[in-house]
């Protein structure tokens, strides 16, 4: 963790930033994953089993490298906003954004007063070395990195309205969410879902946010990055491993095995 915010300064150039997302919630993997390159790795707190503490045991090990970290809350929750502050997240992501107000409300939560409502902690806090970084409550704000995710039909239509909001960075469209919303599940790659989606980025775009979105289809990643978004994950590390281990079992004559529901249990 440095000083100032080298991938919020990429976005604000609108400097494309190839990223991937890390599902293992595992710190040795996410370091693993930095040394690949990769301008920004997407530490996921939604739907990868990653809580605070293996959230900070990421952001330590992929610190010394030059890929960004961006951390995924599991929700836009005042409180867990100001705890993945504190332990040194300056890029967020939020999911489930549908409004400009939700937008708001975001903004606040990780400004300090008497622009926000974070909680001032952070003498006893790694985003400021623990008050080594004695300027720290004066550039904080600053140093945030605020992304949403719209990935339903509603934020959709509110995309102008959130875009508006000051203290938003950039927009992620959530494939998967958004495909659902659209009535086909599972079909991100459906010709309407493609349509809304990149209807959407060149909206961000034009409102002068960074758009971003995943996708592990090269072409496609290629496409968002020709209409104009800047952050775009190409993939995520445990079906990067997945794959391969299959594919590894395979040449062997191995079949991949699927364990039944109550092995889950």
């Amino acid at each position: 963790m440095k000083a100032g915010n080298p991938f919020k300064a990429a976005l604000a150039a609108k400097k494309a930033q190839v990223g991937l997302w890390l599902s293992m919630a595992d710190p040795y993997l996410a370091e693993v994953s930095a040394t690949a390159g990769f301008d920004w790795l997407l530490i996921d707190g939604e739907h990868a089993p990653n809580d605070l503490r293996s959230t900070l045991a990421a952001l330590q090990a992929v610190a010394p490298y030059r890929s960004q970290p961006v951390v995924r809350a599991v929700a836009g929750e005042v409180a867990l906003v100001k705890q993945l502050l504190d332990i040194g997240a300056q890029n967020l992501l939020i999911p489930m954004v549908d409004t400009a107000e939700q937008a708001q409300q975001l903004v606040k939560a990780t400004r300090y007063p008497p622009w926000g409502i974070r909680g001032v902690g952070s003498a006893v806090g790694r985003a400021s070395r623990w008050s080594a970084r004695t300027d720290y409550l004066d550039v904080a704000d600053d140093e945030v990195c605020l992304l949403v995710q719209a990935e339903t039909v509603t934020a959709l239509k509110n995309l102008d309205a959130i875009c508006a909001v000051d203290g938003i960075d950039g927009v992620f469209i959530g494939p998967a969410d958004l495909s659902a919303s659209l009535g086909y599940r599972g079909k991100p790659g459906h010709p309407e879902v493609q349509a809304a989606i990149e209807s959407a980025i060149k909206k961000i775009v034009a409102n002068g946010k960074a758009a971003g979105i995943l996708t592990g289809d090269n072409n496609l990643a290629r496409r968002y990055l020709e209409l104009g978004a800047t952050f775009v994950a190409t993939g995520v590390d445990v079906l990067v491993y997945a794959s391969a281990a299959r594919k590894l079992a395979g040449e062997f004559g191995l079949s991949a095995a699927v364990a039944g529901p109550s092995a889950a249990y």
